[in-house]
This record gives C-alpha cells, structure tokens and sequence, in this order.
C-alpha cells in the first residue's frame, strides 16, 4: 500500500513542484467541464417538446418587452414556476420550456421581491395594470414597487422595431420577411381599437387588439407594456398538459 501512494504521488509531483504544468492541467479540466456544458446546446432544439400555441411576439409586445427589460422589472419579478406544489397553486402551470424560446435573454428571474409574472396575462384588467403602474399601492396596499406614471405620458417611440426583429431573425426567432416589413403597421394596429386587424391575427394569433391604457390619441409605453404583460402566459392551453400528467 505504501508503494502504491509512493507512485501516485511520484505522478503528482510534476503538478505540485511546477506551477507550469499545475496551471496547464487546471486549464485542461476547466475545457472538459465547458464542453460538458455546451456541448449540448448544439442541439437544444431537439431538447425542447414543441408547444401548440407559442408564437414570436408581435411588435407591440416585442416594445413592450424592451420597455420591461429597460426598466428593469426583472429584478424583482421572476417569469419561471417550479413544478412544486406551492408554486403551482399560487401562480398556476409549472413553466414550459418552449414558453421561454424566442426570449433573449429569458426572464425567468434569480429571486422574487413581486410575485412570478409567468401567467400574469388576463389575469387583471388593462385598467387594473395602468393603476398598477402609475401607483401600485392604490390597487395593492403593501407593495414596495416603485411608480412609473410616466409611461401612460411618454409616446412610443418604435422607429426600430423591424430592426429589433430583424436581429430576432438572425438569432433563430422565425420572423418571416412579411412580418418584418409590416412591423409597424401591425404595431398601430394591435394599439388601437378601430383597425383591421385580420393580417395581424393571421400572422400573430391571439394577439390582443385595443387600446390598453384609454388613451386613444396615440400610442404610449404603457399600451406596449400593457400588451406583453397580457400576452404572458395567455397562448398556450395548460388543460392539454394537465390532461397528459394525468394520463401519466
């Protein structure tokens, strides 16, 4: 047995005595254990269950969600429930993968100061969200969420939205050239309450057409928010997952 030890730790001292050959071989492991973890992202997508229902956002949704990220919602408010019972309970279906696939970067969120946001949409009312916004504590007396009344009053400034999908596109989200040249179209379209709005549909099914914060002069920051919180977690019907758990 002593010998034994003796010849491991013989084949050790070239790593102990030179730090040369100690930093190589830590460099060494380090790339075997980033391979472990990339490798299969190559092929991520044959990892995630395709879902009836999902979509890339629209424009409007797509601007709103710049708007959420910029303000930086993310921080307190995750977009991922666990398949725990407590979650689930709370805030409904367990989050799916494919719920997450056209999100760069995805929001599912490192803690919760709010509750998760994953199936937010339909769960209030437009006026219900505006209130929220411009003063949080008059729909939920105990919120530490700060105001932003400002949202209602600041016009939408959407001049690059075909821009912002055209390097969706390149990313892998499938954004035809079609929806691409009718972006901004499709995005007063979605904002207002008297539109055709049958090319949009067509392109974006279930997308919500209105006016989401009653001001029907123009297009605000908080129609765009408004719109992508509504749309979170309102395309896919959860029945048809339940009912394969069950057959399970």
């Amino acid at each position: 047995m002593a010998a034994h030890g003796n010849s491991i730790w013989s084949k050790h001292q070239i790593f102990e005595k030179h730090s040369y050959w100690l930093m190589l071989g830590i460099l060494v492991m380090i790339s075997i254990g980033g391979l472990v973890e990339i490798a299969p992202l190559f092929y991520l997508k044959s990892t995630i269950e395709k879902v009836e229902g999902m979509r890339p956002y629209s424009p409007l949704e797509l601007a709103g969600r710049s708007i959420y990220l910029r303000e930086g919602c993310y921080n307190c408010h995750s977009q991922m429930i666990r398949p725990l019972r407590d979650e689930v309970e709370r805030y409904g279906h367990y989050s799916l993968a494919a719920e997450s696939m056209y999100d760069r970067p995805f929001q599912w969120g490192s803690k919760r100061t709010g509750p998760d946001l994953a199936r937010v949409g339909g769960k209030y009312s437009d006026i219900w969200q505006l209130e929220h916004l411009n003063n949080p504590r008059a729909v939920v007396p105990a919120s530490i969420m700060p105001s932003y009344p400002w949202l209602a009053k600041t016009r939408l400034n959407a001049k690059h939205i075909a821009d912002d999908m055209r390097v969706q596109q390149i990313l892998g989200v499938p954004y035809t050239d079609d929806m691409i040249e009718k972006a901004q179209e499709d995005l007063k379209t979605q904002g207002t309450t008297d539109a055709d709005a049958d090319g949009l549909l067509k392109r974006y099914p279930k997308a919500q057409v209105r006016d989401f914060d009653g001001n029907v002069a123009e297009i605000t920051e908080a129609d765009a928010l408004i719109a992508y919180l509504q749309m979170l977690g309102a395309l896919v019907d959860f029945k048809l997952y339940d009912n394969q758990a069950n057959v399970r």
